[in-house]
């Protein structure tokens, strides 16, 4: 296999990192976790071996988990790097600064974005090669394959059509997003979900097990919007708020208190044991 397509990296071993590197390791290619937590690491993998137990893959692909210092052999292998850093542009875009000046300028440079375009990312950066910038947005993988592709004005016209067949080979169902769009497709729709959720639950109109259920009931969904927002992160999802509020008008404030208030009691979700619901792991 040429090194165009063999493998993969992943810059951070969190919740999304770990997901996408059991999906893209199920073709039978390598993928390098990289994480500055030898201890996320462990957890990564050992999330990987679950994943990997309860719906075996024809090929898998061997996993090599590897901390910063070690980036650049991953680098040199790898046809796409993808960054699953948190969602603090700052800290983004310096991820993005340091890709691009530590990969082969043929390496494609993805994102894993929740709400932060990859013009937003890269606006005034100083790039050696700007043409190989993308948005993979990811969801919840594997129970959720659906996969957002959107590039920039200045990515280069072979790479969405690459990504659309190289996701879709490795198990997601990819999405090309046409222009430039905060949130996306989906992250727009959702986020007015979200929103009104948090605002029933603040104003006291209904339980987190009441919205849930409703909102299953009428739409016949086997999970409701206080769940979703446990799965994905609460931090993660006030990150996204507060970035939301700052680019578009009329974003109200109540939404954010309410998170807020929850993740100072440390209530984070299921990462954290204890979200609108209570997890075992």
């Amino acid at each position: 296999m040429s090194k165009l397509l063999n493998a993969v990296t992943l810059l951070g071993a969190g919740t999304q990192g770990s997901r996408l590197a059991y999906m893209w390791s199920r073709q039978g290619r390598p993928v390098y976790l990289v994480d500055k937590s030898p201890a996320q690491l462990n957890l990564a993998l050992a999330t990987i071996q679950r994943l990997r137990a309860s719906d075996p893959a024809g090929k898998e692909g061997k996993i090599t988990s590897l901390t910063v210092d070690d980036l650049d052999p991953a680098l040199r292998d790898s046809w796409l790097a993808i960054e699953c850093v948190p969602e603090d542009l700052e800290y983004k875009r310096s991820v993005m600064l340091d890709l691009d000046s530590r990969s082969h300028s043929q390496t494609i440079i993805a994102s894993n974005s929740s709400s932060y375009s990859i013009t937003d990312i890269c606006h005034g950066l100083s790039l050696k090669a700007d043409d190989r910038f993308v948005n993979l947005h990811s969801f919840w993988p594997p129970e959720t394959t659906a996969i957002e592709i959107m590039g920039s004005s200045q990515t280069r016209p072979d790479i969405i059509p690459l990504l659309m067949k190289e996701t879709h080979d490795h198990g997601f169902q990819p999405f090309h997003v046409r222009k430039s769009s905060t949130g996306y497709t989906f992250n727009r729709i959702w986020a007015a979900i979200k929103r009104e959720t948090l605002l029933v639950l603040e104003e006291g109109i209904a339980t987190p097990e009441e919205v849930d259920q409703i909102y299953k009931c009428v739409l016949n969904t086997p999970r409701g919007p206080c769940e979703l927002m446990d799965i994905a992160g609460l931090d993660v999802i006030l990150a996204v708020e507060e970035h939301y509020a700052k680019v578009r008008m009329g974003i109200p404030n109540a939404p954010r208190k309410y998170l807020r208030e929850m993740i100072e009691r440390g209530d984070l979700g299921v990462k954290s044991g204890n979200g609108f619901f209570k997890y075992t792991t």
